[in-house]
């Protein structure tokens, strides 16, 4: 019985292995992929003023439950080298509240959320200046 239970715990944890070692492999597929693209395209463009604002992507989502119509949004403006600001609205029916949060490197001083961390993503690769959001759920 108890040589049973092992083999159990075994089985389960090496599927479990497994499993987390396609998802993590996929993510790092995806990461490989955006670096390729970032490359192909400052190599296509050449490089210019890197420190000017070049990169801007919008991603509009339902941040609240009570709203529709993707009213709010996440503005990325980002330069050659990574560096901007993300800019986000959230719009209620009664009130709106704008943030603003830097970006070093392509990546926010502070978190951010999933819709900054897209429009972020988005402007790195040059898919703006609207994108869909992936996560453009109601809180």
């Amino acid at each position: 019985m108890l040589v049973t239970a092992w083999v159990i715990v075994g089985v389960v944890a090496g599927v479990s292995g497994v499993l987390i070692g396609r998802l993590s492999l996929r993510q790092a597929r995806a990461a490989v992929e955006d670096c390729r693209r970032m490359l192909a395209r400052q190599s296509s463009e050449g490089m210019g003023d890197l420190k000017a604002i070049r990169d801007v992507a919008v991603c509009r989502y339902d941040a609240l439950s009570e709203m529709r119509g993707r009213l709010s949004f996440s503005v990325a403006m980002i330069n050659g080298l990574g560096d901007g600001i993300v800019l986000t609205s959230i719009n209620g029916q009664s009130e709106t509240r704008t943030y603003v949060r830097p970006v070093v490197g392509g990546k926010g001083e502070q978190p951010l959320s999933p819709e900054e961390a897209e429009a972020v993503r988005a402007a790195r690769l040059g898919l703006g200046p609207l994108v869909p959001c992936r996560s453009a759920g109601p809180l």
